[in-house]
């Protein structure tokens, strides 16, 4: 009869016969057989016991390595760890608690079986307190052996698993992007540091020019997915008979011009993280295929039959209220709440005054670097009195275009009042320009009556013109006084057919 002295963990420690662990043992082959197969170091001076024990696992698909001493065990282990290692206790030079206490130090996660033919209660104490995971008494059975290694391996891994998300969950969020001290941003900061190294899916809202694409990025950054793809979709931008095709691919031949095969973004970004920008503008039946994707993990290319796996973490954003969109039916409610899962609210900056400073001074030296300048980032009390009483209907992006312009044209070292755009000087002219934007014409033409969509294309026509007359034709620069992507405004500028400047 053989006896064994499990170590469960730092309080407690279970002594059991080999009678006792009968049950356990009758089905360690299938626990074996079933576990996920490993690595095992088997350090025993006895030619014989090591080269039995090397028979028993690698018989059972473990790869294995030899030791004949604790310093030979020592040294391979400082070489490649082990997901266990059964030592000898006794052994000659140092034995096998003095290996112990050195392979704890190399890998203080180490999964070590000490195996001796004089096990007591006191060796039992003495290996726990030195790290060791348990200690089996010689001779034993081959079920025992492979029973202890298995669960010797499960427990490694569910470490290892730990120890990876206790690393993910370490990083800090990269704030390159995120300028603010008020206590709203730093809860979002917070919320982005907790929900980034899981899996579910976010739901970023906010008004356009908040930033959400910068949270989406950072959440990226600081996953365990951070080295896989991150790929954006803007959802508005594609148009909706090619937005299908963009996220789930296509065969050849799949419909008329598909002349090759294509892959789909949600394959690109397998392993990653896909970030879908405006998914409030989803038409219905793509809405259906995106619930699968959530719900399966799995999406069929366009004219094929054959669903694909995908591992891909959804992170979702839009400007609009979808539970309004929801509850006019224009956007499905199962989707909705498969969403958000983790919803991030992010605020207008109207209501976070106090990072229009540290915002203002970061812009002025991103833009002092872009331009060559030297304008100085202490601003006067006048000109931020200003800025902090504008409203921003563009947010963030509309404070960076305002300082861009205002770094790009100041005559001094300083940014001055006069070097801010008028509205900002006095807001009332932003209601003004609004109001001659809409124009008397305008009530006439409702008395005559009009066609909608036309006046809305005239209008947007009329808008993105404006902003390339102000901008010297630079797109990218017209976007943001637009509140858009740049990839969006190009888009409008050749669906209108608007002249640009080359």
């Amino acid at each position: 009869m053989c006896e064994l002295y499990h170590l469960d963990g730092a309080e407690s420690y279970d002594r059991v016969t080999a009678t006792s662990f009968g049950v356990f043992c009758g089905n360690a082959l299938y626990l074996g057989l079933m576990a996920k197969k490993g690595s095992v170091l088997v350090c025993d001076d006895e030619e014989i016991m090591r080269e039995v024990l090397g028979t028993i696992l690698s018989g059972a698909g473990y790869k294995v390595d030899l030791a004949k001493t604790g310093e030979e065990a020592i040294e391979v282990y400082s070489q490649k760890s082990f997901d266990v290692v059964l030592m000898d206790v006794s052994m000659p030079g140092i034995g096998g608690l003095t290996a112990l206490e050195e392979l704890i130090k190399i890998d203080p996660e180490a999964m070590v079986l000490m195996v001796t033919a004089y096990a007591t209660f006191d060796t039992a104490i003495s290996a726990w307190e030195k790290g060791a995971a348990g200690v089996i008494r010689k001779p034993f059975q081959n079920e025992q052996i492979l029973a202890f290694v298995a669960r010797g391996i499960k427990n490694r891994k569910k470490e290892e698993e730990r120890r990876t998300l206790r690393q993910a969950m370490a990083k800090s969020v990269k704030r390159d992007g995120f300028i603010g001290r008020s206590e709203i941003m730093e809860d979002v900061f917070r919320l982005v540091e907790r929900v980034a190294p899981a899996r579910s899916t976010v739901l970023i809202t906010g008004e356009s020019g908040t930033g959400k694409e910068l949270v989406a990025k950072a959440i990226h950054e600081a996953s365990p997915r951070t080295d896989n793809p991150f790929v954006v979709v803007n959802c508005s931008n594609i148009p909706s008979e090619l937005l299908e095709s963009e996220l789930f691919g296509h065969t050849k031949g799949a419909f008329t011009g598909a002349v090759a095969s294509k892959k789909g973004l949600f394959e690109v970004a397998d392993t990653g993280s896909i970030f879908l920008d405006e998914i409030g503008d989803l038409r219905p039946e793509l809405q259906v295929r995106l619930l699968r994707v959530i719900q399966e993990r799995e999406f069929t290319p366009l004219g094929d039959t054959t669903p694909a796996k995908v591992d891909v973490r959804i992170i979702a954003a839009t400007n609009v209220d979808l539970k309004e969109a929801v509850r006019s039916g224009q956007f499905r409610e199962d989707l909705y709440y498969r969403l958000s899962v983790v919803p991030i609210e992010l605020p207008a900056l109207r209501s976070r005054r106090q990072d229009i400073l540290p915002l203002t001074q970061h812009f002025i030296k991103k833009y002092n670097e872009e331009n060559a300048r030297e304008i100085s980032e202490n601003v006067s009390p006048e000109v931020l009195s200003l800025l902090e009483n504008y409203n921003y209907p563009g947010n963030v992006r509309e404070l960076e275009n305002i300082i861009e312009r205002a770094v790009v044209i100041a005559q001094t070292d300083d940014i001055t009042v006069d070097c801010l755009r008028p509205e900002v000087r006095d807001p009332s002219l932003a209601f003004d320009m609004m109001k001659s934007t809409e124009g008397s014409s305008s009530e006439l033409d409702i008395a005559r009556g009009v066609n909608f969509y036309d006046e809305v294309k005239k209008f947007e026509i009329d808008l993105i013109r404006r902003a390339l007359e102000q901008t010297g034709g630079h797109q990218s620069r017209a976007a943001r006084l637009l509140g858009l992507n740049a990839t969006t405004l190009n888009s409008k500028i050749k669906t209108h057919n608007i002249p640009t400047r080359t």
